[in-house]
Formats: C-alpha cells, structure tokens, sequence
C-alpha cells in the first residue's frame, strides 16, 4: 500500500516507521529541510510516561483571573478574534472536572507504559543514541497543600500501574545532590524512577535516517501542503494532496502534523479539535558535576529541567493565544533568570539557545488516534506537552488500526469522537 504520512515531527516519524516495518511503500511529506524541524526541536526533553496528568483539571477554574491577567503566570491565555480558539477553550473548562481529568489520567497512563516500551525497543533494534537516560524524575512542591495533593494523585497513579514515591526535602537532595541550595524552599517531592529523558530532534533525524537507508522511506522536505483533493461527487476519501510540488496521489494519508499544519484538516464534515499551545525552552552547556542527573520538574514555576548529554534543557510556560514578538521575549528571560535562581551553578546560561514552539494539543489533553470520515484519511495529532513521551505509542497504534491488526490496548478512548467525550458509560477508572 501506497502510504503517505503528513509530518516528519516525532509523530509523523514514529508512524512512518511502523508502516515501514510492515513492508509498506511509504513517503513523509515536510515542510521543513529535515526532520524534527519544529515542534519537535527543543522540546523539555523529558520522557514522562507517570506523568501525563492534563492540563484541564478542576484547580484551573480558580487560576482564570491570574491566566488573564497575570503576564508572568505560567499559564497564560490571551484572548483572540477566532472562533476555533473559543471553542477550544470552551471544551477545555467543560473537561475541567475531577472526573474527566482522573479518566483521561488513566488512559494516558496506559498509552504511557505501552509507548515506553516502544521507544526502548526501537532505541535498541536501531541503535539510535539519542542521549537517552533512564535515571528517574523528580517533580518538587514548594508548600504543603500542593505536595499533599500531589501524594494523593500519586497513590491514585500507583494504583493504576506507576511506581512513584513520596520523599522528604532531604530525600530530594539525596536523590539530586544539585538541589542541596533547594532544600530548605521545599515541602517534598514525587520521585519516579522508570522515568527517562532523551533529545527528541536527535531521535527525529536517527529514525529518518534509518527508515530512509534500511526500510527505502522516501522523504520530500522543502514541500508545503497547501490542501487535500476530494472529488465533488463523493467526498468520503481523499484523492490527493496538493503542495508546492504539485498534486501528489496517495492510497492512504495519515495527517501528523503540528500546529502549523493542523487547519488544513478543516473539510466538510471533518472538525479536528486541536489547538496550539505556545512553549518555551532554553538549552545551555551544562557545567559538569553541578548539572541535575536526575529529571527535574519545578511545579512552583511549571518548569522542567534535562540533561541532555553536555547540555541543560530547560522548558516551561504554557500560552493559549497569540503572543506577540515582544512578549516572547520577556517569557524568554523570565525563563532565564528563574533556571539561574533555581539552578545557579549547573549551566552556562548566558550562552543559552532560546527556543519557541507551538505544540497542537486537544481541549482533554489526549492525543487523537485513529479514522476520519473520510476512509483514506488518519489521524495522529494533539500531542500537546506528551509529543516524544507518547509518540512510539501512538504511532503503533495508528499503523496497527489502519492495517487491521490487533492493537496492544485499547484505542477507543483516542478515537476523534471520544477524544471530548471525558468518560465512558460503562468503564470509569478501570
């Protein structure tokens, strides 16, 4: 089968490579020069598969005042004249509710071991060195309620499969001897061991790589996608694909694409409820022996930190809406001067690359897996903040549906008409 995946991001190369695997012609479409160009780039490094909690959860109904008015908060919403925005953010307070968040935590926490499990094995089979660690993460409170809260979320966790545990301040620092100057800010921590971390654009360009020398994948980069072909007689398939390099015809298309390409899913009868969320990361030589070995996640500032071979990523900040140039600016050198406050001696961040990104997330927090109404056309987008974790995951999945073969777990709760749909009548937490 002719097969063609839209997205050479994480999602668009992880897909590809399950099709490849199976024997199937199959040819990537980017716009970029290379793979992992974008959303992909300088992602917050982390493999979080324990920690894929949504965003909507029922505390963000009492922060609206600070998301709309607070410019340093770490969530921001910045209103604008767009319907899909308001419709995006509208599903996303309906899901804001205990019951929803507990679900979609469920449900992530199995697509999270299964993904797992991919991203070593294809590590492994490939030998793809991406500076992949397995050394844990830790995520840090600062005051009592958020640590207490976070105890209970983590027995609900370990309840479901994770393996986390509850340390003091000082077990922090034993764990992390970087945070020794952070114990006395702290209430406690969450410490996950089977956590990892890794370069997800490092992994990007390897798995290209091998799909193009050993599985034949043909890859067209520098190719914009400017719409899908349908014929007006019957519009339940897609004929083609037109792009800067003229009409391309296809059996099969899976959409993998990011926030830049997402609107181009806008076809009759088709509504595809993923929006872009902006981020931000700084990576920085790192200086060794004060650099954090461990995975860290500062919740007080909604900031993560990852070394990544010679290198200190750090990632934070989440902005619904546009913003503009000069605003980014200013969220860069918050970002900055809170990693030098928090970590002050493990980089060099005055020689810090800055990175901004949009990230294509769903109002739920659950990426959208499987078929459109269109019998030609997939699905595999709205990642959000869980792009790298999630993807091997998702992309099996994708291949697997697609193909009729059995899938390793069940599907249905990232099925496009589910993926608001925040429980199921007859599975509650299960």
């Amino acid at each position: 089968m002719k097969v063609f995946i839209l997205g050479a991001g994480i999602t668009g190369i992880t897909t590809a490579y399950f099709f490849a695997r199976e024997g199937h012609d199959v040819t990537v479409i980017e716009r970029h020069a290379e793979a992992g160009a974008e959303t992909s780039f300088a992602n917050g490094g982390q493999l979080s598969y324990s920690y894929v909690a949504p965003l909507a959860e029922p505390s963000v109904i009492g922060k609206l005042p600070s998301l709309l008015m607070d410019r340093h908060s770490p969530l921001r919403f910045k209103p604008a004249l767009d319907p899909v925005q308001w419709r995006w953010c509208l599903a996303f307070l309906a899901a804001c509710t205990s019951r929803a968040s507990l679900q979609t935590t469920v449900d992530l926490l199995r697509l999270g071991v299964y993904s797992r499990q991919l991203v070593n094995e294809i590590a492994e089979a490939e030998r793809i060195a991406f500076d992949h660690e397995h050394t844990g993460k830790l995520v840090l409170y600062r005051d009592s309620n958020g640590f207490a809260a976070a105890r209970r979320q983590m027995e609900f966790q370990n309840a479901h499969g994770c393996e986390q545990h509850a340390v003091s301040p000082a077990e922090c620092a034993a764990i992390e001897p970087a945070l020794r100057e952070q114990v006395r800010h702290l209430a406690g921590g969450i410490f996950t061991p089977s956590e990892e971390s890794g370069d997800c654009r490092t992994f990007c360009v390897a798995l290209a790589g091998v799909l193009k020398d050993r599985y034949g994948v043909e890859f067209l980069f520098d190719t914009s996608i400017r719409s899908f072909v349908t014929r007006r007689a019957a519009t339940d398939s897609v004929d083609a694909v037109d792009t800067s390099r003229g009409r391309i015809d296809g059996e099969l298309f899976v959409a993998c694409l990011g926030a830049g390409g997402v609107r181009l899913l806008d076809l009759p009868g088709l509504r595809v409820p993923v929006y872009p969320l902006g981020g931000y990361s700084l990576t920085a030589p790192s200086v060794a022996g004060a650099a954090p070995r461990v995975s860290i996640t500062d919740t007080h500032h909604k900031m993560v930190y990852a070394t990544l071979g010679e290198r200190l990523r750090i990632a934070g900040m989440v902005d619904i809406g546009p913003i503009a140039a000069r605003s980014q600016r200013a969220r860069v050198e918050v970002l900055r001067r809170q990693a030098e406050a928090f970590l002050p001696h493990a980089a060099r961040y005055d020689e810090a690359e800055v990175w901004t990104g949009m990230r294509p997330a769903t109002p739920s927090g659950k990426p959208i897996i499987g078929p459109t109404r269109y019998r030609n056309l997939w699905l595999n987008t709205g990642h959000g903040a869980l792009g790298f974790t999630l993807a091997c995951g998702t992309g099996a999945l994708v291949a697997s549906l697609a193909l009729s073969r059995q899938q390793a777990i069940d599907v249905l709760p990232f099925a496009l008409h589910n993926v608001t749909v925040h429980s199921h009548p007859n599975r509650v937490y299960s």
